[in-house]
Protein backbone atom coordinates (compact mmCIF):
# COMPACT_ATOMS: atom_id res chain seq x y z
CA UNK A 1 0.00 0.00 0.00
CA UNK A 2 0.95 3.79 -1.32
CA UNK A 3 0.26 5.96 1.77
CA UNK A 4 0.01 9.77 -0.34
CA UNK A 5 -0.83 13.51 0.34
CA UNK A 6 -2.32 15.77 -1.72
CA UNK A 7 -1.38 19.26 -1.27
CA UNK A 8 -2.82 22.05 -3.83
CA UNK A 9 -5.00 25.14 -3.28
CA UNK A 10 -7.53 23.87 -6.45
CA UNK A 11 -10.73 21.71 -5.00
CA UNK A 12 -10.81 20.14 -8.24
CA UNK A 13 -7.46 19.16 -8.87
CA UNK A 14 -7.84 16.95 -5.84
CA UNK A 15 -10.84 15.40 -6.93
CA UNK A 16 -9.13 14.40 -10.28
CA UNK A 17 -6.10 13.23 -8.45
CA UNK A 18 -8.17 10.98 -6.24
CA UNK A 19 -10.46 10.12 -8.46
CA UNK A 20 -6.99 8.54 -10.29
CA UNK A 21 -5.90 7.09 -7.72
CA UNK A 22 -9.01 5.40 -6.36
CA UNK A 23 -8.40 3.34 -9.80
CA UNK A 24 -5.45 1.86 -8.41
CA UNK A 25 -5.98 -0.80 -5.64
CA UNK A 26 -2.92 0.31 -3.77
CA UNK A 27 -2.95 3.64 -3.30
CA UNK A 28 -4.39 4.89 -0.09
CA UNK A 29 -4.74 8.86 0.72
CA UNK A 30 -3.97 10.41 3.88
CA UNK A 31 -5.14 14.09 3.76
CA UNK A 32 -5.97 16.46 1.48
CA UNK A 33 -4.09 19.83 2.09
CA UNK A 34 -5.18 22.93 0.68
CA UNK A 35 -1.44 24.93 1.13
CA UNK A 36 1.47 23.78 1.97
CA UNK A 37 1.51 25.03 5.60
CA UNK A 38 -1.19 22.80 6.43
CA UNK A 39 1.01 19.78 5.02
CA UNK A 40 3.86 20.81 6.70
CA UNK A 41 1.58 20.78 10.13
CA UNK A 42 0.22 17.05 8.80
CA UNK A 43 3.92 15.88 8.15
CA UNK A 44 5.35 16.84 11.90
CA UNK A 45 3.81 13.85 13.51
CA UNK A 46 3.12 11.87 10.38
CA UNK A 47 4.74 10.16 7.37
CA UNK A 48 3.83 9.24 4.06
CA UNK A 49 5.14 7.78 0.56
CA UNK A 50 4.19 10.01 -1.80
CA UNK A 51 3.32 13.57 -2.37
CA UNK A 52 1.13 15.37 -5.23
CA UNK A 53 2.44 18.80 -4.77
CA UNK A 54 1.37 21.53 -6.69
CA UNK A 55 3.88 24.90 -7.58
CA UNK A 56 1.50 28.07 -7.21
CA UNK A 57 0.12 27.77 -3.88
CA UNK A 58 -0.67 31.16 -1.46
CA UNK A 59 1.23 31.52 1.52
CA UNK A 60 4.17 29.19 0.80
CA UNK A 61 5.18 27.71 -2.87
CA UNK A 62 5.31 24.27 -3.48
CA UNK A 63 9.16 24.21 -4.43
CA UNK A 64 9.74 26.08 -1.08
CA UNK A 65 7.90 23.57 0.66
CA UNK A 66 10.19 21.53 -0.79
CA UNK A 67 13.50 22.33 0.15
CA UNK A 68 12.14 22.79 4.01
CA UNK A 69 12.06 18.97 3.98
CA UNK A 70 14.64 17.60 5.74
CA UNK A 71 13.73 14.23 4.31
CA UNK A 72 11.02 14.21 1.64
CA UNK A 73 9.23 11.45 0.52
CA UNK A 74 9.11 10.90 -3.46
CA UNK A 75 7.49 13.80 -4.99
CA UNK A 76 5.21 14.12 -8.40
CA UNK A 77 4.56 17.49 -9.10
CA UNK A 78 1.47 18.53 -10.72
CA UNK A 79 1.22 22.47 -12.15
CA UNK A 80 0.21 24.11 -15.41
CA UNK A 81 3.51 25.79 -15.19
CA UNK A 82 5.80 23.90 -17.41
CA UNK A 83 8.81 26.41 -16.92
CA UNK A 84 9.43 25.32 -14.01
CA UNK A 85 10.45 21.52 -14.36
CA UNK A 86 14.26 22.35 -14.59
CA UNK A 87 14.20 23.39 -10.95
CA UNK A 88 11.61 20.48 -10.22
CA UNK A 89 14.36 18.04 -11.36
CA UNK A 90 17.08 19.62 -9.83
CA UNK A 91 15.10 19.01 -6.62
CA UNK A 92 15.03 15.80 -7.10
CA UNK A 93 10.93 14.71 -7.86
CA UNK A 94 9.86 11.60 -9.32
CA UNK A 95 7.93 13.58 -12.07
CA UNK A 96 6.58 16.88 -13.52
CA UNK A 97 2.65 16.40 -14.50
CA UNK A 98 1.06 19.42 -16.33
CA UNK A 99 -2.10 20.19 -16.15
CA UNK A 100 -4.56 18.67 -17.66
CA UNK A 101 -3.36 15.27 -18.00
CA UNK A 102 -4.56 11.97 -18.67
CA UNK A 103 -5.07 8.78 -16.35
CA UNK A 104 -2.54 7.20 -18.60
CA UNK A 105 -0.13 10.11 -17.97
CA UNK A 106 -1.05 9.80 -14.04
CA UNK A 107 -0.31 5.75 -14.25
CA UNK A 108 2.96 6.63 -15.58
CA UNK A 109 4.08 8.58 -13.23
CA UNK A 110 3.10 6.64 -10.35
CA UNK A 111 4.90 3.56 -12.46
CA UNK A 112 8.16 5.49 -12.26
CA UNK A 113 7.26 6.24 -8.57
CA UNK A 114 7.26 2.83 -7.60
CA UNK A 115 10.54 2.09 -8.71
CA UNK A 116 12.37 5.13 -7.67
CA UNK A 117 14.21 3.76 -4.62
CA UNK A 118 14.12 5.63 -0.97
CA UNK A 119 16.42 7.50 0.86
CA UNK A 120 18.12 5.35 2.62
CA UNK A 121 17.11 6.16 6.30
CA UNK A 122 13.61 4.95 4.65
CA UNK A 123 13.78 2.52 1.94
CA UNK A 124 16.04 0.33 2.92
CA UNK A 125 17.42 -0.80 6.44
CA UNK A 126 20.35 -3.21 6.72
CA UNK A 127 18.95 -5.98 7.99
CA UNK A 128 20.55 -9.13 6.05
CA UNK A 129 16.48 -8.56 4.02
CA UNK A 130 16.81 -7.67 0.39
CA UNK A 131 14.94 -5.20 -1.01
CA UNK A 132 11.35 -5.50 -2.00
CA UNK A 133 10.88 -5.17 -5.41
CA UNK A 134 8.07 -2.57 -6.83
CA UNK A 135 5.28 -3.01 -9.25
CA UNK A 136 4.02 -1.73 -12.38
CA UNK A 137 0.16 -1.46 -14.27
CA UNK A 138 0.06 -2.74 -17.77
CA UNK A 139 -2.75 -1.90 -20.35
CA UNK A 140 -3.89 -5.37 -21.66
CA UNK A 141 -7.08 -5.86 -23.15
CA UNK A 142 -9.53 -2.78 -21.65
CA UNK A 143 -7.88 -3.27 -18.32
CA UNK A 144 -5.14 -2.66 -16.32
CA UNK A 145 -3.03 -5.71 -14.84
CA UNK A 146 -0.62 -4.92 -11.82
CA UNK A 147 2.45 -6.83 -12.37
CA UNK A 148 5.11 -7.62 -10.14
CA UNK A 149 8.53 -6.66 -11.50
CA UNK A 150 10.01 -9.26 -10.24
CA UNK A 151 8.46 -11.54 -12.55
CA UNK A 152 9.36 -10.54 -15.59
CA UNK A 153 11.85 -12.33 -17.49
CA UNK A 154 11.96 -10.17 -20.94
CA UNK A 155 9.99 -7.53 -23.19
CA UNK A 156 9.75 -8.52 -26.93
CA UNK A 157 8.65 -5.58 -29.34
CA UNK A 158 6.33 -6.90 -31.81
CA UNK A 159 5.18 -4.31 -34.21
CA UNK A 160 2.72 -1.65 -32.50
CA UNK A 161 2.68 -3.84 -29.39
CA UNK A 162 5.09 -5.00 -26.62
CA UNK A 163 4.98 -8.60 -25.44
CA UNK A 164 5.79 -9.02 -21.60
CA UNK A 165 6.62 -12.29 -21.07
CA UNK A 166 6.16 -13.34 -16.91
CA UNK A 167 6.72 -16.42 -15.23
CA UNK A 168 3.76 -18.09 -15.75
CA UNK A 169 2.38 -15.75 -18.67
CA UNK A 170 2.53 -13.12 -21.04
CA UNK A 171 1.24 -9.80 -21.44
CA UNK A 172 0.65 -7.48 -25.17
CA UNK A 173 0.43 -4.42 -24.46
CA UNK A 174 -0.07 -1.33 -27.14
CA UNK A 175 3.23 0.17 -25.90
CA UNK A 176 6.88 0.97 -26.97
CA UNK A 177 9.45 -1.26 -25.42
CA UNK A 178 11.32 2.39 -24.56
CA UNK A 179 7.72 3.47 -22.88
CA UNK A 180 8.12 0.42 -20.81
CA UNK A 181 11.63 0.73 -19.95
CA UNK A 182 11.22 3.97 -18.32
CA UNK A 183 9.21 2.49 -16.01
CA UNK A 184 12.24 -0.08 -15.00
CA UNK A 185 14.74 0.41 -12.39
CA UNK A 186 18.37 0.03 -15.32
CA UNK A 187 20.06 -2.06 -12.48
CA UNK A 188 17.34 -4.81 -12.99
CA UNK A 189 16.74 -4.84 -16.61
CA UNK A 190 19.20 -3.76 -19.92
CA UNK A 191 18.00 -3.07 -23.92
CA UNK A 192 20.08 -6.07 -25.73
CA UNK A 193 18.12 -5.28 -29.13
CA UNK A 194 16.17 -3.07 -30.47
CA UNK A 195 13.07 -5.53 -30.01
CA UNK A 196 14.11 -7.07 -27.05
CA UNK A 197 14.95 -6.14 -23.44
CA UNK A 198 15.88 -8.86 -20.58
CA UNK A 199 15.81 -8.73 -17.08
CA UNK A 200 19.42 -8.94 -15.70
CA UNK A 201 19.09 -11.90 -13.28
CA UNK A 202 17.73 -14.12 -15.47
CA UNK A 203 20.83 -13.94 -18.20
CA UNK A 204 22.38 -18.10 -18.03
CA UNK A 205 25.05 -17.17 -20.64
CA UNK A 206 26.62 -14.75 -23.06
CA UNK A 207 28.01 -16.12 -26.04
CA UNK A 208 28.75 -13.80 -29.10
CA UNK A 209 25.88 -11.92 -30.58
CA UNK A 210 23.53 -13.91 -28.41
CA UNK A 211 21.61 -14.21 -24.33
CA UNK A 212 20.23 -17.30 -22.96
CA UNK A 213 17.80 -17.40 -20.64
CA UNK A 214 16.98 -20.67 -20.19
CA UNK A 215 16.15 -22.14 -23.44
CA UNK A 216 15.76 -18.97 -25.11
CA UNK A 217 18.29 -17.10 -27.41
CA UNK A 218 17.72 -13.52 -27.64
CA UNK A 219 19.69 -11.62 -30.01
CA UNK A 220 22.64 -9.08 -28.93
CA UNK A 221 21.80 -5.66 -31.71
CA UNK A 222 25.58 -4.35 -32.34
CA UNK A 223 24.81 -0.91 -30.71
CA UNK A 224 23.64 -2.59 -27.79
CA UNK A 225 26.80 -5.05 -27.48
CA UNK A 226 28.63 -2.11 -25.51
CA UNK A 227 26.34 -2.05 -22.19
CA UNK A 228 26.60 -5.79 -22.52
CA UNK A 229 30.25 -6.19 -22.37
CA UNK A 230 29.58 -3.73 -19.38
CA UNK A 231 27.34 -5.44 -17.67
CA UNK A 232 29.73 -8.52 -18.11
CA UNK A 233 32.65 -6.92 -16.56
CA UNK A 234 30.80 -5.20 -13.37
Amino acid sequence: MTTYLIIDDEHMAHDIIKGYCDMLPHMQLMKHCYDALEALDYLREHSVELIFLDINMPKLKGFDFLKSLSNPPKVIVTTAYKEHALEGYELEITDYLLKPFSFERFLKAINKASQVKKNSSLAYQNTGKSKKKGQIFLYSDKKYIQVSVDDIQYIEATGNYSKVVLKENNILVREKISDILEQLSSDDFIQVHKSFVVAVKNINSVEGNRIFICKLIIPIGKKYKPSIMNLIKQ
